[in-house]
């Protein structure tokens, strides 16, 4: 608490004001997280304060309110930690500072205190499997030469070949080319990600214990939880053994791999999670766990583990009723014996929004460079977005999702800046269309989100999709957003949960029943006859009501309670 104290009191030297007064903390509410809706901020595209056509905390702060009305229950910050930004902040040099592009401790102070006066969570994002190469270790490891004891805290390794010129093993980037990096003195460096992200040796004690302090830093602070960033990857096979095969970013998530989901990860998490246990207020983790199958995603939520878990397998769905239900009953069936929720998401900073992604043929992936059928796409989303939140568990949503926003796909080359896009061989490159700043007002300079443009281009009409622009009309995706969210606190039915009951549906219809309440989701190009199963609480298109039997439209879902009201 004093590191805390006396950064936070550097900040308010060079600013030259007062921290804020204590404020009430958030509304106790038991196991909040098993039902929660968590809202992903990427902090340099949401609100500018200052003008500089970057994001920031005081942005976001200032944006708080807006959260607080659409209904969610925690907002999730991605990283705004000291970073040579070589890729978006996932490259940490310092992780008990804020990067001067974001503010300074002083103002992740107030927005954590602004949250909690307006019960909303705090949960920020944490880097452990890799640091920057500007981290203070790993400039002095490489500054020390070999047999220095800095450089066991990270994979440093002799090459192969004659000379040494080979890298140590097969290894492959995510971002493509090599996971080596060479340095001056002839040894090699492993980095799954970016060359400006060395990975830390787990084996090392001294890293666990500096994440150990990190973590009591920000607990310290009054965040809510972290979700751990590549939570799958920290512990590397004994020996780094060849993985024997190329393209190996296509084997992420579908196969074993030496340097993912090892089994030497859980320990880990059983040491965190008994530090997050010493604080009150129900705090959380959450993984980003690539994995195979969701059955060993379960394993990263055990009681004595993590809370949540990421669900790339739902994410990765197609606009297709029988794939859907097979991953809806594969995750409710893995997460029921660990007594963990399942989660749900459609959209995030790392993959094309699903706007786009459904309005396309299947088999692009999740990375996509075409626009297709916007109206298409909308439609889809809108009745996706409802699907997700009506299962059981807890959802998340992308920034700019509750305004239906599209991917930019158009963006120049020349303003890219996703490192996978330079390297070439690994992932499409091509995060940047998910991460151009949203838009607040119809007009204005860069659609309200600062006064100084943004740091991605935003596309013409952008306005017409802003914040201003779709309150107070009914037909609206951010109004669907802001009813289905409201129905989802009120509905004793909806929300956590561990199973649901499959009703009979034509080929192409999801329809499931949880106690009073009814979900029906049509995935076709056609309307369905379904029956009218009671009073409509919310529908993401228009539906039309005959005596017993309700006509679905194409590509749409609807929400019934099937309860009596006086």
């Amino acid at each position: 608490m004093t590191d805390i104290l006396l950064r936070i009191k550097d900040d308010m030297s060079q600013q030259h004001s007062a921290a804020p007064a204590m404020t009430p903390t958030v509304a106790k509410r038991r196991d909040w997280w098993r039902d929660a809706v968590i809202y992903q901020v990427y902090p340099r595209s949401f609100a500018d304060s200052n003008g500089d056509g970057m994001g920031d905390l005081e942005g976001v702060r200032t944006r708080l309110p807006y959260l607080r009305d659409l209904g969610v229950d925690a907002v999730w910050l991605s990283p705004f930690y000291a970073s040579p930004q070589a890729d978006a902040g996932y490259d940490v040099a310092d992780y008990r500072a804020v990067d001067p592009m974001f503010g300074n401790l002083l103002d992740a102070d107030a927005l954590i205190r602004d949250a909690k006066e307006l019960s909303l969570r705090i949960i920020v994002d944490l880097v452990p499997n890799h640091s920057s190469d500007q981290h203070e270790w790993f400039r002095r490891a490489v500054a020390e030469g070999p047999g220095s004891p800095l450089r066991e805290r990270y994979h440093f390794r002799p090459g192969k070949g004659e000379n040494g010129e080979l890298p140590p093993n097969d290894w492959e980037s995510i971002f493509g080319g090599p996971a080596w990096t060479r340095v001056p003195d002839g040894e090699w460096y492993l980095h799954l990600f970016a060359p400006e992200q060395p990975d830390f040796n787990w084996e090392h004690p001294a890293v666990g214990d500096e994440f150990r302090s990190i973590l009591r830093f920000w607990l310290d602070m009054g965040v809510d939880g972290f979700r751990i960033d590549v939570a799958h990857g920290l512990v590397k096979a004994e020996g780094l053994p060849d993985l024997g095969s190329h393209d190996q970013v296509k084997l992420l998530g579908n196969d074993v791999m030496p340097f993912f989901d090892q089994e030497g990860v859980h320990e880990i998490y059983r040491q965190w999670r008994l530090i997050l246990d010493e604080y009150a207020g129900e705090r959380i983790f959450v993984a980003e766990a690539w994995t195979p199958t969701i059955e060993r995603t379960a394993h990263y939520v055990r009681p004595d583990e993590l809370h949540q878990a990421f669900n790339f397998q739902y994410l990765s769905t197609h606009w297709d009723a029988e794939e859907m239900r097979e991953v809806i009953d594969r995750t409710l069936d893995a997460m029921r014996p660990v007594g963990a929720p399942a989660t749900w998401v459609l959209s995030n900073h790392d993959v094309t929004r699903h706007a786009t992604r459904f309005a396309n043929p299947p088999g692009l992936g999740t990375q996509i460079r075409l626009a297709g059928d916007r109206e298409l796409g909308l439609r889809r989303a809108r009745a996706a977005s409802l699907l997700m939140l009506a299962l059981p568990g807890s959802a998340y949503v992308y920034q700019g999702e509750e305004l239906g926003l599209p991917d930019v796909v158009d963006l120049p080359d020349e303003v890219r800046q996703d490192p996978a896009y330079f390297r070439g061989a690994g992932q499409d490159g091509f995060r940047d269309g998910c991460r151009v700043p949203i838009p607040w007002t119809r007009t204005g300079s860069s659609y309200g989100f600062g006064d100084g443009g943004s740091w991605l281009p935003q596309p013409d009409g952008w306005g017409e999709l802003s914040v201003e622009a779709q309150t107070g009309d009914p037909a609206s995706t951010l109004e669907l957003y802001r009813a289905a969210l409201a129905v989802r606190r009120e509905q004793p039915d909806l929300g956590a949960g561990t199973s649901v009951e499959w009703l009979r549906a034509p080929e192409g219809v999801l329809a499931f029943r949880r106690g009073e309440f009814v979900c029906v989701a049509n995935t076709t190009g056609e309307s369905v006859a379904m029956p009218a199963y009671g009073r409509v609480l919310v529908a993401s298109g228009e539906i039309i009501e005959v005596d017993d039997e309700a006509k679905v439209p194409a590509d749409t879902t609807v929400w019934w309670t099937t309860a009596v009201t006086a």
